[in-house]
């Protein structure tokens, strides 16, 4: 089976803007979002350190304007651990905002391994007070080349809004072709109201490290809440988001990425480009 190093699909993970939050307003571009992709398989790395930069700006429908965003990701390989940390500095909705991660992904044995991720906003209407989420994965079948995940989330919103998820996915590693498919499906809560939704996501990497992989996402579901304003909330809709996007190596440990993104629901249509700088270390 040909393996990715956890650097090397946290990279691509990135590059399609991981997973769009569907219960809150979306997360930072390389945040962890309500329906989070799953911590890839880690594997030893001959660069244990990875820094991606990124700019995003996305147009809005029906007079919402624009939203523009940068951020730093970074990872780090130390043992059986690798340590993910965020910062990012937006504007949406006509209000500026930062935000702040920090997670860790542990192996604790050839068949299993672990996440957990927290982060927090400065008090933007549209970013977490806090978020916590959490991953325990089991690795299948003879090549190990099945991954079956467990995840679980908890956010609260700075109106008191608060989500909790429980997760179930998957991710297959073809071994005969530069080919990694993923799944989950999230079933979500969010109070007051007690509203229940669900949402799922598949999405495929192709190509090799070191040299270029093409990654599709696709998302589609209800969302429980989603803060637009101060004191203004769309409850309980149906939405979808797709991505596509290029991770190009240009050197030995450095490349560049692109993503094209929309999103969609009744009220508004969201569309923009993500491009992105990454080295290895």
């Amino acid at each position: 089976m040909q393996r990715k190093s956890v650097t090397s699909l946290l990279g691509c993970l990135l590059a399609c803007l991981a997973a769009p939050c569907m219960a809150q307003t979306d997360l930072p571009a390389a945040a962890p979002a309500a329906t989070p992709a799953a911590a890839p398989t880690p594997t030893p790395s001959s660069t244990p350190v990875s820094i991606s930069t990124y700019a995003s700006y996305q147009s809005l429908s029906a007079g919402y304007g624009q939203w523009s965003e940068t951020g730093v990701f970074g990872t780090y390989e130390t043992g059986a651990n690798v340590l993910q940390g965020q910062l990012s500095a937006m504007r949406r909705f006509g209000e500026p905002g930062k935000y702040a991660g920090f997670g860790d992904t542990l192996t604790i044995n050839p068949d299993w391994y672990a996440s957990l991720s927290v982060g927090a906003g400065d008090g933007a209407f549209y970013l977490p007070r806090y978020r916590v989420d959490a991953f325990i994965n089991r690795k299948l079948l003879a090549q190990k080349n099945l991954v079956a995940t467990l995840g679980l989330s908890y956010y609260v919103a700075p109106d008191g809004h608060t989500d909790s998820s429980v997760g179930l996915g998957a991710i297959y590693y073809y071994s005969t072709l530069p080919l990694v498919l993923q799944g989950e499906v999230r079933f979500n809560n969010s109070n007051p109201g007690g509203v229940n939704t669900r949402q799922q996501f598949v999405a495929a990497t192709w190509g090799y490290d070191k040299q270029t992989q093409i990654i599709g996402r696709y998302a589609w579901g209800m969302e429980g809440y989603q803060t637009i304003g101060a004191g203004v909330q769309l409850v309980d809709f149906y939405s979808t988001d797709a991505s596509l996007a290029v991770r190009h190596w240009l050197g030995s440990n450095w490349g560049v990425s692109a993503m094209l993104e929309r999103y969609r629901n009744p009220y508004y249509v969201r569309q923009g480009v993500t491009l992105g700088l990454f080295w290895q270390l």
